[in-house]
C-alpha cells in the first residue's frame, strides 16, 4: 500500500461524527471506517496520500482536541495490518503467541504496524475494542525471539502515549488455544 492512513478516536459519538466531517471537509482523504466501538466510543480511519491524511486528523485535533483519546497517523502502513483487522488469520504451526493490549484502537493498530515491520513476525488478528470496553488488542506469531522483540519494540512505540495495557510471550501454544481463540 502506498497510500497513508490515519485514525482518530473519540470519546462521544457526536465529537466523532463531527470530526469525520470535518477531515472529509478538510482534505482529499477517503473514509475506510467510521463507526461507534464499546463503551460509546467513536472511531474514524482515513486514507489518502500523507499530507491529506496529517491535514484531516491535525484538523480533528485541532478543533476537537479536548474529546480525542486517541490518534494515528502511518505513512506507509505494513500491508499485513488490514487482514488481521478484518478477521483472523489462518495459524500454522505457530512457535509463540505474543499479545500486546492497549486501551485504545488507534494504539493498538500502531503498536501492530511497529511490530510487524520489527521482526519476521504474522499479525494474527487486531481486536478493535469490540466486546471489550473500548481496549484492543494484538495478536501475533512466528519464532520465540521475534515475537519478543516484536511485543518489545511495539510496547516502546506506543508507550510514551501510556495506552499498554499489557503483554505477554506464550512460546509453543497449544492448538487447541488457537481454536478458542480466533
Amino acid at each position: 500500500m502506498n497510500k497513508a492512513i490515519g485514525m482518530v478516536e473519540y470519546r462521544t459519538v457526536s465529537s466523532g461524527i463531527r470530526a469525520t466531517d470535518l477531515m472529509i471537509k478538510t482534505s482529499n482523504i477517503e473514509v475506510i471506517q467510521s463507526s461507534v466501538i464499546c463503551p460509546g466510543k467513536y472511531v474514524t480511519i482515513v486514507t489518502g496520500d500523507l499530507s491529506s491524511v496529517n491535514a484531516a486528523v491535525e484538523a480533528a485535533e485541532t478543533q476537537l482536541g479536548e474529546m480525542m483519546t486517541d490518534r494515528f497517523v502511518l505513512g506507509n502502513p505494513d500491508a499485513n495490518i488490514f487482514p488481521a483487522i478484518y478477521g483472523g488469520v489462518p495459524v500454522e504451526g505457530a512457535k509463540s503467541l505474543g499479545i500486546l493490549e492497549t486501551f485504545s484502537v488507534p494504539s493498538a493498530i500502531s503498536a501492530a504496524d511497529a511490530a510487524a515491520k520489527t521482526s519476521d513476525v504474522t499479525l494474527v488478528e487486531i481486536r478493535l475494542a469490540r466486546g471489550m470496553g473500548g481496549k484492543s488488542y494484538v495478536l501475533l506469531t512466528g519464532d520465540v525471539a521475534a515475537v519478543t522483540a516484536a511485543i518489545e519494540h511495539a510496547s516502546a512505540a506506543i508507550g510514551e502515549s501510556g495506552m499498554v495495557l499489557d503483554s505477554a510471550v506464550i512460546p509453543n501454544p497449544d492448538k487447541s488455544l488457537w481454536d478458542s481463540i480466533l
